[in-house]
């Protein structure tokens, strides 16, 4: 598995995470997946993202 795969897997768990934590306990849960979406927005534009890092560091390899 490569970094860029390891990181669409993180965010789409994440994302479903937060929904479903938002139905069955509070919507405030919801603001966790906006943070998932700007820093992917963010990523898109600067090409870093601090999860690549630490997948890195983990000993994952760029595609």
């Amino acid at each position: 598995m490569t970094v860029n795969d390891a990181l669409r897997l993180i965010a789409g768990f994440f994302v479903l995470l937060s929904i479903l934590l938002a139905y069955f306990f509070h919507p405030a849960w919801l603001l966790f997946t906006g943070f998932v979406a700007l820093n992917l927005m963010q990523s898109a534009f600067t090409r870093w993202c601090p999860m690549m890092t630490i997948l890195r560091k983990a000993g994952l390899k760029d595609g």
